[in-house]
Order: C-alpha cells, then sequence, then structure tokens
C-alpha cells in the first residue's frame, strides 16, 4: 500500500515546477534577443558606415550625397526609417561618415527603443585625374 501512494505522490511535480518557472524563462529569453537587436544594430550601423564612406571616396561631384545615399541604401527596411548618415570631410583628402540607427524594440519595424546606435567610419579619397 506505501508503494503504490509513493509512486502517485509526485505526479505531476515537474509540470508545476516547470510552469512555476516559465515567466524567468520567458522573460530571459526577451531580454536575450532584445541584445541580439542591439548587437545587430551596431553591426549595421557599422557597416552603413563603412558603405557610405566607400561611396563617397569615389564619387564624382555630389559625393556627399552619393555617400549619405549609398550609407542608407544597404540597411534593412526597418532600420532605415530612423536611420540618420551623414559625410563629411575630415582632414584634406579623407571623407568620414556617422550613421546614427534607433534600435528597434522586439521586433525591427514596430516599435523603437530609446537607444540611438552609432557608426562611423573614414578613408581617404581616390585621387582624380
Amino acid at each position: 500500500m506505501r508503494l503504490a501512494l509513493r509512486a502517485g505522490g509526485d505526479r505531476g511535480q515537474v509540470t508545476i515546477e516547470f510552469l512555476g518557472m516559465m515567466p524567468t524563462i520567458i522573460i530571459t529569453l526577451v531580454v536575450l534577443w532584445q541584445l541580439v537587436l542591439v548587437g545587430y544594430t551596431y553591426t549595421l550601423a557599422g557597416n552603413a558606415a563603412d558603405e557610405a564612406v566607400r561611396a563617397g571616396t569615389a564619387a564624382k561631384g555630389d559625393w556627399q550625397g552619393v555617400c549619405a545615399q549609398k550609407g542608407k541604401e544597404k540597411l534593412p527596411g526597418a532600420w532605415q526609417g530612423g536611420a540618420t548618415v551623414t559625410c563629411s570631410p575630415g582632414a584634406p583628402g579623407y571623407v568620414t561618415g556617422d550613421v546614427t540607427l534607433t534600435v528597434p524594440l522586439l521586433f525591427p519595424g514596430t516599435f523603437s527603443f530609446p537607444l540611438h546606435v552609432k557608426g562611423h567610419a573614414g578613408a581617404v579619397q581616390e585621387a582624380t585625374h
């Protein structure tokens, strides 16, 4: 008799413990996903600054316009809306590009986290002959 009571006495205990831990598991996954989005936004900002400067150094004429256009062109749609790309001359013959992006909150394209990520790049302007 005692063996029968013991065998059924812990039935469902694992399920109850899992349900108790479920909010902690979900919150942990949400925080990790948000950190992934922050890191990805830093990567996008750096890459967009590189692309902008690369285009600006090779452009003839309106290099600042080309630079700003190329900086936004390579960004995914969800990051393009809040993107700011500025290109300016540094030292003589040197082009710098700055990209500022907003970090999306959980789902790219919906809400933005109140955090601005900046990317910066610079390169020497190509010689024109």
